[in-house]
């Protein structure tokens, strides 16, 4: 039997946050592989989403959410402007389309305010004078909100890596994970390899808590559950009115319909909130029925057979249908009492605009648990 590898670092999951996190550990002076499942990175969550760079509005105060998309938005502004990655700061209006809706923009805007987001009030006319195709009873104004081209970061951060001597390998699924008292020995497709790794960092996205679950040796009792949150896009015939996004006031498990734009100007709509046990990324034509109402409400001149399907992404949620959205979880020895493993679960959004602050903290325990 040949030895085993030894390797001071695995981060399981190349998507968004898994490669800004070997980046991160990369540049402190670790040895980092990312084993990623697929044939590419970023395939799954990270490049199913609507490219957003949030400003960090909806979240509770002080959670994870919150603090991490607040400083990762700066830190991701700064990222895409002294490296060339595509982005733009187009801003975003949050609209009341019915006079009782006006108080849930108040508490937007108080939320908002707790978290160090700065949000305008608009009248309706204030609001149709920035976006005249607009019909509201009034608006948030966002001017930090922005978008990206999530596929150019992500190759952006793994070109960093690589050139701190990090290294990405694709088509390598991990199967086994045994801990040790060294550390753990991490088995790759069904035994075709077996590393044996310092600190392992569980960045599997929508199968974090499943990869969680199958370390030998791990407490179950800091495995929670996972739950899948499928969410359609549809995208405009022709060229949409607005030059900012529209977001409706949000919904339960969600943001609602709203419409973004890629940095062509392209426009899209989604995503709506479907609760589902696998992953399956068709989008069904037929949930374009819900989208024609629920766009009309601020775009009523949205005309007949406009909207045509385009992409889903699934969210990896850690609650369920009907229960408070969960935080993000970021689970390190001193959560757990595991030395060798970090933990990520539920990343859903705002993970792309929160990722190089959650690196940044990984790579604190990374530190801590040497």
């Amino acid at each position: 039997m040949r030895p085993m590898e030894e390797v001071d670092v695995v981060v399981v999951g190349a998507g968004v946050v898994g490669l800004a996190v070997g980046r991160a550990l990369a540049r402190a002076g670790r040895e980092v592989w990312v084993l990623e499942a697929a044939d590419a990175f970023g395939t799954e969550t990270s490049s199913r989403n609507s490219e957003v760079i949030h400003a960090g509005i909806y979240y509770p105060r002080g959670s994870l959410k919150a603090r991490f998309c607040v400083a990762g938005r700066g830190k991701l502004y700064d990222y895409c402007e002294t490296h060339g990655v595509p982005h733009k700061r187009c801003e975003k209006l949050i609209v009341a389309t019915s006079e009782a809706q006006l108080p849930e923009l108040e508490k937007i805007k108080a939320a908002a305010s707790g978290n160090g987001v700065h949000l305008d009030i608009l009248t309706a006319i204030q609001a149709r004078e920035l976006e005249p195709a607009l019909r509201c009873v009034g608006a948030l104004h966002s001017p930090a909100t922005g978008i990206v081209d999530s596929h150019s970061y992500m190759l952006s951060l793994l070109g960093e890596m690589e050139r701190q001597g990090g290294t990405l390998v694709c088509g390598s699924p991990v199967t086994g994970l045994r801990l040790d008292d060294s550390g753990v020995v991490v088995t790759v497709a069904g035994g075709a390899t077996e590393l044996h790794a310092r600190l392992v960092v569980n960045s599997a996205g929508l199968h974090a808590p499943g990869l969680a679950a199958r370390i030998e040796g791990f407490p179950a009792a800091h495995v929670p559950r996972g739950y899948l949150a499928k969410g359609s896009y549809f995208t405009l015939a022709g060229r949409a009115p607005f030059s900012r996004l529209i977001y409706p006031v949000p919904e339960p498990g969600g943001l609602g319909v709203h419409l973004t734009l890629d940095l062509a100007g392209r426009a899209r709509f989604g995503p709506d909130v479907q609760w589902v046990e696998r992953c399956d990324y068709a989008v069904d034509p037929k949930r374009s029925e819900r989208f024609y109402g629920a766009v009309r409400h601020y775009w009523p001149d949205l005309p007949d057979g406009a909207l045509e399907p385009a992409y889903c992404g699934i969210r990896p949620k850690i609650s369920g249908p009907g229960e408070p959205n969960a935080d993000f979880r970021i689970d390190g020895p001193a959560t757990h009492g595991v030395p060798s493993v970090v933990n990520l679960f539920g990343i859903e959004s705002p993970g792309l605009t929160a990722s190089l602050a959650i690196a940044d903290h990984v790579a604190e325990l990374a530190g801590a648990a040497r």
